[in-house]
């Protein structure tokens, strides 16, 4: 039965089964896919490194020069060249192949166009080019450079899709392309992104590596100092460049052209945007913008539009009048498209396998293919070379027997016949015979695939040619105008010349140094001919946008409460008030917590907290939290600083310029204890804080100034007592150090202010109790003495318990502070002078148990003005 069922199976299905392979799905499939992958790579989305052009590219331009579309001809219609490219070499859709065609002429894309373009190409703002049968092509002139020498078997071809023509598998420009235009794809599982560069830039680093093939990357890079984008812009930074250089991988930061102008009448600013970073969308980005200001992500604009023409781009960005143009314009950079990263992939193919590539392995490549494609030119000018003199040596023989030639063909009896007899016979031509013998082998002056026994024989004054039969078909024929004995020195001449140039190229085939003089003869034509200035400006100290560009300069105040609650928020919420005004709230309180400390500076000035322990730590105002309402309590100060348990701010001082050489902070305890320290010991904030003096126990710091060499230092006790000295009787210690003595102190008493003073001549001392009263004293009525006394008296008894003492001029406004949180603003002036020893004057009525917590003296130039409704009852 077995057998019968084996006899239906025929012996043709047996073979087939034994030829059929098993193979799991996972196997196919993962075959298939690398198929896949490996012809998008090759074939489609990388460029090559030798020509810079992806094979669609490559196509498109040879199919032009195919059809006579070269610069120097009429435009030709695109769809006719799209045909041409998608019948011949690229069997893909016809959109892909006209937005390559399209890409390749607009000027906002290719830093240098390949294509020449006659009609609606696109826009900036993202417009699409017209349809194919609208718009004209042809070769740009730089295009011509590219396909210079594939005539001339410079570059291998290869069979078309279909096998019916054959297509060049590399072009062969005479300037490095893939980094002059650049390139962008994505395969499959890599991706390439090349910015375009500057010609003359770039050729100028070939020659040098030309001339010094051990040239490194850093010396490649003083010719290319960065990328060059047809949109012009900035290059702002070249950290990332100098990394996409070395390593293949890296960032571009580019930045648009904005300038910002002030209107003569109005005095508003107003930001001009004339250039666009790479590939961004003009359109998109000024809707982008609007939705910005719109959903109040972006503040400080008033009124956008585009003022752009064909005399080129303008976008104007108007400022409202209370904000700054340089702090919106850094959001602008920060938040827009107006700055944007070019990152870079060097990737490319290098003989077919995709490489990732630094500059120097990109220019050496072009450089090596560049040498290859002169070399094999030199081939083919010697082999058409060859053929030329093979020629001219059968007419100048005929020239030089023109009796006996003659008298051979009369005598033939048919053509043939005749060509025979001239090939048999020896010839003797002294002209022939002497240029071959310069050649000194003379196989080289002919066509190796030339059959015959021909050619120059014997040795010497006895050489004799024999001709070939190309060249007694030639004699034959030859017109007997050529024969006169102008044409016959002509081709003399043509001969020698022709072995000159024989000679010539042999030499240049033999010496590769030749070779390299020729490639920079022509680099410096097309250096010559086609290079420009750079577009894109390069800022060098570009850095990033720091958090603090993005942030306003406004004057703002800085509250610190007893329970620890700090805020800041604009100085111009409060008005100028009368003395005994009942004044405003300047922060809002919990129960039983008293605002201690308040603080005048820019949203830009560094504070420096001084705390009780001794500690110092660092903040920019605006990093504080900011409110807009003065009723808000604030935030904790220990969210805000690290500090640890039992430690309070005790002094918050505005510092500039932290590494000043002229500068001291001087500091005082509640027992009396000073010390100096230079600012520049405090340079380096730190996150933890530093030790800015060392506090004994049951003491805590009271107050730190900034002094100067000849500054005078005032010590203030609760008890009405003061002391004034010079601070250069204090030396200048570290920042660990403890101090020494400044003012000796009675029962009961503590300092409760440091002044320091640098103009004691214009200067007061204003006084002010927890009962409510004030008064100015000149600082010169406090005699001048040695650190360590116990002092002067400062004002009477009667007038209660000193809170604070102040240093302040005559139109100096000055901030007091009561322990339910409200404020009032006074002018000094309106407070009279006194002496030493006296009471002084009311300052601001108090309600019920209400004292004074604080008082601080704001800065002159932000003084005066009605900012707000005067308080009920001032």
């Amino acid at each position: 039965m077995a057998d019968d069922d084996n006899s239906l199976i025929s012996q043709d299905e047996k073979e087939f089964a034994r030829e059929v392979s098993q193979r799991t799905i996972e196997d196919k499939m993962s075959s298939s896919y690398l198929d896949y992958a490996m012809s998008v790579i090759v074939s489609r989305a990388l460029p090559d490194v030798r020509d810079g052009m992806k094979p669609v590219h490559r196509r498109i331009l040879y199919a032009m020069k195919l059809a006579g579309n070269d610069y120097n001809k009429p435009y030709k219609k695109s769809a006719r060249i799209v045909g041409d490219v998608l019948g011949k070499f690229h069997p893909h859709s016809q959109e892909a192949v006209y937005e390559s065609i399209v890409r390749m002429a607009q000027e906002f894309t290719m830093r240098y166009l390949l294509v020449d373009g006659q009609g609606n190409f696109g826009s900036v703002d993202g417009d699409e080019a017209a349809a194919m049968r609208y718009t004209e092509i042809r070769l740009a002139r730089l295009a011509h450079e590219v396909m210079h020498d594939i005539d001339k078997e410079a570059v291998d071809m290869m069979p078309n899709y279909d096998g019916s023509t054959q297509e060049p598998t590399v072009l062969a420009p005479n300037f490095p392309a893939l980094l002059v235009n650049g390139s962008t794809g994505i395969a499959v599982g890599m991706a390439t992104n090349i910015p375009p560069h500057n010609l003359a830039e770039t050729i100028s680093a070939c020659l040098l590596l030309l001339q010094k093939p051990e040239a490194t990357i850093a010396d490649l890079m003083r010719k290319i100092k960065a990328p060059d984008f047809p949109t012009a812009g900035f290059i702002h930074g070249l950290a990332g460049v100098r990394e996409a250089y070395r390593t293949g991988n890296g960032r571009v930061v580019m930045r648009g052209r904005a300038d910002i102008e002030t209107a003569a009448k109005t005095k508003r600013e107003t930001i001009i945007v004339t250039e666009l970073p790479y590939t961004v969308n003009k359109a998109k980005l000024l809707e982008y913008i609007a939705d910005l200001v719109r959903e109040k992500k972006l503040a400080g604009i008033s009124d956008l539009r585009d003022e752009s023409d064909r005399s080129g781009m303008r976008v104007v960005i108007e400022i409202k009048r209370d904000a700054q143009a340089a702090v919106v314009l850094n959001n602008l950079y920060k938040m827009t498209e107006l700055q944007k990263n070019f990152p870079v992939n060097m990737v490319a193919l290098v003989h077919g396998v995709p490489k990732v590539l630094d500059l120097k392995k990109m220019l050496e490549h072009f450089l090596a293919h560049r040498k290859e494609v002169v070399y094999r030119r030199c081939l083919y000018d010697l082999e058409r070379a060859r053929e030329k003199a093979h020629g001219l040596e059968g007419l100048a023989v005929a020239v030089s027997n023109v009796e006996e030639v003659i008298e051979i063909i009369k005598k033939a009896p048919s053509p043939q016949e005749a060509k025979q007899r001239l090939m048999a016979r020896d010839w003797k031509c002294k002209t022939v015979v002497g240029m071959l013998a310069k050649l000194k082998r003379p196989e080289l002056a002919r066509p190796a695939r030339e059959p015959g026994n021909w050619g120059l024989r014997g040795k010497g004054s006895a050489s004799v040619y024999r001709l070939s039969e190309r060249q007694a078909q030639a004699i034959l024929d030859m017109r007997l105008a050529r024969l006169t004995a102008i044409e016959r020195d002509k081709i003399v001449i043509d001969y020698e010349e022709t072995v000159a140039a024989i000679l010539d190229l042999l030499d240049i085939l033999s010496k590769p140094e030749r070779i390299v003089a020729i490639v920079k003869d022509e680099l410096e034509t097309i250096k010559k001919n086609f290079g420009d200035k750079r577009r894109s400006e390069i800022d060098e100290s570009g850095e990033e946008i720091d958090n603090e560009d993005l942030i306003e300069r406004t004057d703002m105040v800085v509250t610190l409460s007893g329970a620890g609650y700090i805020k800041a928020h604009k100085s111009d919420e409060y008005r100028t008030q009368t003395r005994g005004g009942t004044g405003l709230t300047a922060a809002g309180t919990k129960d039983g917590d008293v605002i201690t400390d308040l603080h005048h500076a820019n949203s830009h000035d560094m504070v420096l907290f001084f705390t009780s322990r001794g500690r110092l730590y660092w903040k920019k105002i605006y990093q504080l939290p900011s409110y807009t309402s003065r009723n808000s309590w604030g935030k904790p100060v220990v969210n805000i600083l690290p500090l640890v348990e039992g430690e309070q701010i005790e002094e918050m001082l505005t510092a500039g310029d932290l590494e000043r050489d002229d500068l001291w902070v001087f500091m005082a305890t509640r027992n009396g204890i000073v010390k100096q320290t230079p600012l520049k010991a405090f340079a380096n904030p730190r996150t933890a804080g530093i030790i800015a003096i060392s506090i004994d126990d049951g003491d805590r710091l009271i107050g730190a100034k900034l002094a100067r060499k000849d500054s005078q230092a005032m010590l203030f006790t609760d008890g009405g007592k003061a002391v004034r000295f010079e601070t250069s009787k204090v030396r200048s210690l570290g920042r660990t150090a403890r101090g020494v003595k400044g003012i000796r102190l009675l029962e009961g008493q503590q300092v409760v202010s440091l002044a320091v003073s640098d103009s004691p001549g214009k200067q007061h001392i204003l006084t002010v109790t927890a009962t409510g009263k004030g008064k100015r004293t000149e600082v010169e009525a406090y005699t001048l003495r040695n650190r360590g006394g116990q002092g002067l008296n400062n004002i009477s008894k009667a007038a209660g318990k000193v809170v604070k003492c102040i240093l302040v001029e005559d139109d100096s406004d000055v901030m007091t502070i009561t322990d339910t949180g409200r404020m009032i603003r006074v002018k000094t002036e309106t407070i009279r002078k006194s002496s030493r020893a006296t009471q002084g004057v009311k300052l601001i009525r108090l309600k019920g148990d209400e004292n004074i917590a604080d008082v601080v003296r704001l800065p002159q130039e932000n003084g005066g003005g009605d900012l707000l409704p005067p308080a009920e009852g001032s």
